[in-house]
Formats: structure tokens, sequence, C-alpha cells
């Protein structure tokens, strides 16, 4: 998608080979128009798969999988970081590796909101190794749903995450792929 590849260039920074700085597009800051389109063009990608809910994980996926309901109609549900005093006790949880945070966190997510029959939409921002998506993923088995697919506004082709999604069987839909960060920038096909 042309208009995350020209906020890419205009607002992203490198910080390693392995490390892409999104926080003016993605993490910390968001373009509502950019966010929106995106969203459409999720919900254009994957209309024909019958999308029953919209999965994310907080925080970053939130805006990006907001959109993608909205656009298609359904409801979005989000996996949370760790419980909180309001959280639901029936949960699924799988614990996962953060490697931008330098951490191992809990996805959490209550067993309420995900029913036999739904065909689950995954919306992220980014995937790198593909932790996050593997964790919401394991859950979304666990629950006995169908994944309908992965929309991810920006994958690191370089590394192994969607790779591995897709040997899985799960049709990957990225709207920029990057195929290497360093000293000449960013590289997109």
């Amino acid at each position: 998608m042309e208009l995350f590849k020209q906020a890419i260039r205009e607002q992203a920074s490198v910080l390693s080979d392995q490390v892409l700085n999104l926080d003016r597009i993605l993490t910390q800051q968001v373009d509502p128009a950019l966010i929106m389109a995106a969203g459409e063009e999720f919900a254009r990608r994957f209309r024909g798969e019958s999308v029953t809910k919209v999965a994310t994980i907080e925080s970053s996926g939130i805006s990006l999988a907001f959109a993608t309901a909205l656009s298609l109609g359904v409801p979005m549900i989000f996996a949370r970081r760790r419980k909180t005093l309001l959280s639901d006790q029936d949960v699924y949880v799988e614990r996962i590796p953060a490697i931008t945070k330098g951490i191992v966190t809990d996805l959490v997510l209550s067993k309420k909101l995900l029913e036999p029959g739904d065909r689950v939409l995954i919306i992220d921002d980014i995937i790198a190794n593909g932790d996050a998506a593997r964790g919401l993923y394991r859950i979304l088995q666990k629950a006995g749903v169908t994944v309908a697919g992965l929309g991810v506004a920006v994958e690191k082709t370089f590394q192994i995450g969607g790779k591995w999604l897709r040997e899985q069987g799960i049709r990957v839909e990225s709207l920029v792929r990057i195929v290497s960060l360093g000293v000449n920038g960013i590289e997109m096909e």
C-alpha cells in the first residue's frame, strides 16, 4: 500500500538491522486517515472470508484492528498483555517473548469473547519473528475457532514470522513488505 510506504519513508527510523521504529506511524502516534485507509484495504482483501471478528494484541494493533472491524462491520477483540483487576477469570493465556520490550509476557483473552463458528481475522501492526501473532494464533486454536487470515501493516520478510504463519496454512496479507534495514535505509518490495 503506497500510503504506508510513503509514511515509512518519511517518518520511520532504523534503529538497527533488525529494528524499525514506527512510533510516529503506529506505536505512539497514529494518522487517523492512514489507519482508516489501511483498515479499508484489509477489509477489501478479506471480505470474502466471512469474518465474524477481528482480533489483535494490545496496544499498537488496536487502531488498525478497529479500522478493519469497522470496515467489515464486525466486532473487534484484543488480547491483553496481562490480567487486570477487572479481567474475567476464565481466560486463554499464552506466554510470549516481547523482543522490543526485552521481556516475556502473557497474552490473555477472555473465553467469553470467542464462540464456536467464529471466523477470526488477526490484524497486527508489524511482524518480525512472529511471536505475538503465533501466541494469538495458539489462543484462537485453543478456542476452536477458524483463523480467517492475518493482515499486517508491516512485514519484515527477512525475519521468520510471516513465513512460519504461511507454513501453518494461514493467509498473510501485508500492506508493506520490508526486505532489509541497514546503512542504505529501508528497502521495501
